[in-house]
């Protein structure tokens, strides 16, 4: 068969599951797609890759198309650090005002509108925008960035004093329901894993394996981290204390309860239901 094409988040929160991998330490006949999440959730949608860190939100829209393969998410129990909301004025004051979401993010937009509908009971005006802080704050009252983006952009607020308030998703996720949250699960089209399953089944190891390989060095993490982005060692060590890469039965019980809420508000059109590689359906 031709070589595997695998999508590969370009932020920071992917790094220690594809580091092994990029820095040689680990072989893997395989093409690396790098992308943002809604890049990488068309192109996988389209045929276009065959395995790749898909938004929770997206699989939920194509739960009997794709199968998450097992042990692996991008999550957060509480802050997350880059998934982050900046408002002029506090978020309980947003009711019938505009809000800037980045055009990057699927799941944190779906998120927002949960927190936004059950949590501060505030309905607001989406606007859909590239993931600039100063022009989507001067169209609007708020702004959510993710990944690389945020955190940047949280360090300029800090660094210059800007007058806005910040506030973390997955804090205000745990602080509403008491769950972790799952931004992204990796997932294989089930035509693909129906006819290659020894092929899925090596993928799936070899993830595995480059994830404990990357979280074994985390210094090396950081020191990539930091020559990307210029963020500081400090922050950069707290960031890959905070993501979390499992998916076991917690991980699991968290996402259906997203999608409980998201489902409330029409975010998804039915209930979901999780399929798993290796797993009993």
């Amino acid at each position: 068969m031709a070589k595997l094409r695998i999508g590969r988040v370009d932020y920071l929160n992917c790094l220690p599951v594809y580091h092994a991998l990029e820095e040689g330490l680990l072989s893997l006949e395989a093409k690396l797609v790098k992308g943002t999440p809604t890049r990488l959730n068309y192109l996988f949608r389209i045929g276009k890759l065959d395995v790749t860190p898909l938004s929770s939100i997206e699989y939920a829209l194509n739960a009997d198309k794709f199968i998450i393969l097992p042990d692996l998410s991008i999550s957060a129990d509480g802050r997350v650090a880059s998934i982050l909301f900046f408002s002029k004025i506090p978020v309980t004051e947003l009711d019938r005002k505009k809000v800037c979401v980045t055009d990057s993010s699927a799941t944190s937009v779906a998120l927002l509108k949960v927190l936004f509908d059950h949590y501060y009971h505030v309905d607001v005006d989406f606007l859909t925008t590239p993931p600039d802080l100063d022009r989507m704050l001067g169209e609007a009252e708020g702004a959510l960035l993710i990944g690389d983006d945020a955190m940047l952009a949280h360090r300029r607020v800090e660094e210059e004093g800007l007058p806005y308030q910040v506030t973390d998703l997955g804090e205000a996720w745990k602080q509403f329901t008491g769950e972790k949250m799952v931004y992204a699960v990796w997932t294989v089209r089930r035509k693909f894993a129906g006819e290659h399953p020894e092929e899925v089944n090596l993928l799936s190891s070899s993830l595995l394996e480059s994830k404990s390989l990357g979280l074994a060095d985390v210094p090396a993490l950081v020191e990539k981290a930091r020559r990307r982005t210029g963020l500081p060692l400090p922050v950069l060590e707290e960031y890959f204390k905070t993501i979390c890469y499992q998916f076991g039965d917690k991980e699991q019980r968290a996402l259906l309860a997203f999608y409980d809420y998201a489902y409330k508000s029409g975010v998804v059109e039915e209930r979901v239901k999780l399929h798993v590689w290796g797993e009993a359906e």
